[in-house]
């Protein structure tokens, strides 16, 4: 059903780019008026305005609601799982939470064997 909604978004945008193409603008009503050969169409003079307006705004609202479809299938699809709750990558060990020794001022802290390598004599 996705594929299929993605599909009818897909055709519904490049519609919209090809009628919206296709219009004339506002500039272009100027020109009618001394026979730019519009009226001529198949349409008629205003008759292909209408049809090109009405169509962009039925593509348009394709698009609009394939595009509220489409949320709502990537919302179902999410997995619910936070940032904060997702565990380490295999192979890696787990970081350890806890606080280093403290040493009293003036002394440094035992290294992990219990000797005082780090320490710089004075």
């Amino acid at each position: 059903m996705e594929v299929f909604v993605l599909v009818i978004h897909i055709a519904a945008a490049l519609g919209i780019v090809g009628l919206v193409l296709l219009q004339h603008g506002k500039g272009a009503d100027v020109g009618a008026a001394f026979g730019s050969g519009s009226s001529g169409s198949l349409f008629g003079a205003s008759g292909s305005a209408n049809f090109l307006s009405r169509a962009t705004a039925i593509l348009a609202l394709v698009f609009f609601a394939t595009s509220l479809g489409l949320t709502y299938f990537s919302v179902r699809k999410t997995d619910n799982k936070s940032v904060m709750t997702t565990q380490p990558a295999p192979g890696k060990p787990a970081p350890q939470n806890v606080p280093a020794p403290s040493a009293p001022s003036g002394q440094t802290a035992p290294d992990k064997d219990g000797s005082r390598a780090g320490e710089i004599p004075k």
